[in-house]
């Protein structure tokens, strides 16, 4: 059986459905599909399988990850470092890990000023002008580090918490251990800005978890999804969907309880009411010139626009309940945040789409009382060096690099870690992938070392044998 915290949302499991029908005499598929239904959707009772529950009080409901796709500069962005400006052009001094173009230069100093922000007085550079404006509300991780210095690999790591394709992506594991509050939305939607991470879809799937968890791709603009319009009048619609549950139940019940059907009969469900649902989100008529305009919509800059029609969007899905939201980056000139060289040019152009939305869904989420329960994570999948790549760009760091947190459960106005005087490695409590997962399950009331998913003869998990709840960061 597995523990369930008395809250309320979640209903404890005592034995899975489908192990139920492995061990029962065929025939029970029906009766139990029918029983989901009558429950009120199939989706979300599929959705209360795996863990079913939580192992301790949650502090977050909720899951917005805003990914900025290409490695954003630590040294650049949240993690001055003075000794750059001012040795700035001179050989580097530390021995130099193999990079992925192997063309190092000089140390290069920060273009960008830092400035403090909030009373906190957090130092954040020139290209956050907005965001360092919310400085209280950030949790700053200075020493984040990963295992692989190339996109895809680190991509999937970030992920996924595994470095090769195939594994559940940490969308997937959320909405599959606990499920969600919106009975007509997918519980993971990624909101796609333009730029597919390096590895593919595959950052978002389910792997080994029933299909209806991997994420769910909506655009940020137009109708969200092709296709969203009925085919026919609703009631027509409804009697074909019934049909074609019937028809379903029946080879439900020969197969004893075949996951992929239920996942099939579950998206098909979905996809129903999302007929009605997708519409009304899409839908900002209700949202006021003033939320418009903090957002961005009317910036003149159009991926501030996209980038800001997103964030406008994940407050509105987390409104409806919706597990986990990620936000994938809008394409602007010179590349997402993978500045090889053109640094300045680069990461203005980076930054200029993506501040003042951030900033904007930070403060409407405060505003309206949704931050104390929903948790912001901004993230690369690895840094960038210190030194040159040539003379005006930096190569792939993965030794370390700055990630920040706010909202439900976080000490915000904080630094926790540290690099060296370069920014070139953690050395003050350096941090893994792994471990943010942990402390972002531990969040919404999950044990990381407890939502397992028994594979090919092995307990498999998000954070693999690794991971650790970083206390430090938790009020």
């Amino acid at each position: 059986m597995s523990d369930c915290h008395e809250c309320g949302r979640y209903a404890p499991a005592l034995m899975s459905r489908r192990d139920m029908l492995t061990r029962a005499a065929g025939g029970f598929g029906a009766m139990a599909l029918g029983a989901m239904a009558a429950r009120g959707g199939l989706s979300g009772a599929l959705a209360q399988l795996g863990t079913a529950g939580l192992h301790h009080a949650p502090r977050a409901r909720n899951v917005i990850f805003l990914y900025m796709d290409g490695g954003p500069s630590q040294v650049d962005t949240f993690d001055p470092k003075p000794r750059l400006t001012r040795e700035h052009g001179k050989a580097f001094p530390m021995e130099i890990e193999a990079t992925q173009f192997d063309n190092n230069g000089a140390i290069l100093g920060s273009p960008w000023t830092f400035r403090p922000g909030g009373q906190c007085g957090l130092p954040v550079s020139d290209l956050f002008p907005h965001v360092r404006e919310l400085a209280d509300e950030l949790c700053v991780v200075r020493s984040m580090t990963s295992r692989f210095s190339e996109h895809t690999a680190a991509n999937y790591f970030l992920h996924t918490g595994s470095g090769i394709a195939g594994r559940p992506s940490m969308g997937a594991w959320l909405a599959w251990g606990l499920g969600s509050e919106a009975r007509d939305l997918p519980d993971y939607v990624v909101l796609n800005g333009g730029l597919t991470p390096p590895g593919g879809l595959e950052c978002f799937g389910s792997g080994f978890l029933p299909p209806e968890h991997q994420a769910t791709r909506l655009r940020p603009e137009g109708a969200g999804l092709s296709n969203i319009a009925p085919l026919t009048d609703p009631q027509q619609q409804r009697r074909m969907l019934d049909l074609v549950k019937e028809m379903d139940a029946a080879f439900l019940d020969r197969t004893a309880g075949d996951i992929a059907v239920e996942s099939a009969i579950a998206n098909h469900e979905m996809a129903f009411r999302m007929q009605a649902s997708v519409p009304d989100l899409m839908g900002l008529e209700g949202e006021s010139d003033a939320t418009k305009a903090m957002y961005g919509l009317d910036a003149k800059f159009k991926p501030t626009q996209i980038f800001g029609r997103e964030c406008l969007l994940a407050r509105r899905l987390v409104e409806r309940g919706v597990r986990f939201v990620e936000l994938t980056c809008p394409a602007v000139e010179g590349d997402r945040w993978d500045q090889h060289n053109n640094l300045k040019a680069g990461h203005e152009n980076n930054a200029r789409a993506v501040d003042q939305p951030i900033a904007a869904l930070l403060r409407d989420l405060r505003q309206r009382g949704l931050l104390e329960e929903t948790l912001v994570v901004w993230t690369g999948e690895f840094g960038r060096t210190p030194f040159a790549q040539g003379s005006d760009g930096r190569d792939h760091n993965p030794f370390g690099f700055t990630s920040w947190l706010a909202g439900a459960g976080v000490r915000g106005g904080m630094v926790y870690g540290a690099t060296d005087e370069f920014g070139y490695r953690a050395t003050e409590n350096p941090l893994e992938i792994h471990d943010l997962h942990a402390t972002m399950l531990h969040l919404l009331g999950v044990d990381h070392t407890r939502l397992n998913m028994r594979v090919g003869g092995r307990d498999m998990r998000l954070t693999d044998v690794h991971g650790h709840v970083v206390s430090p960061l938790l009020t």
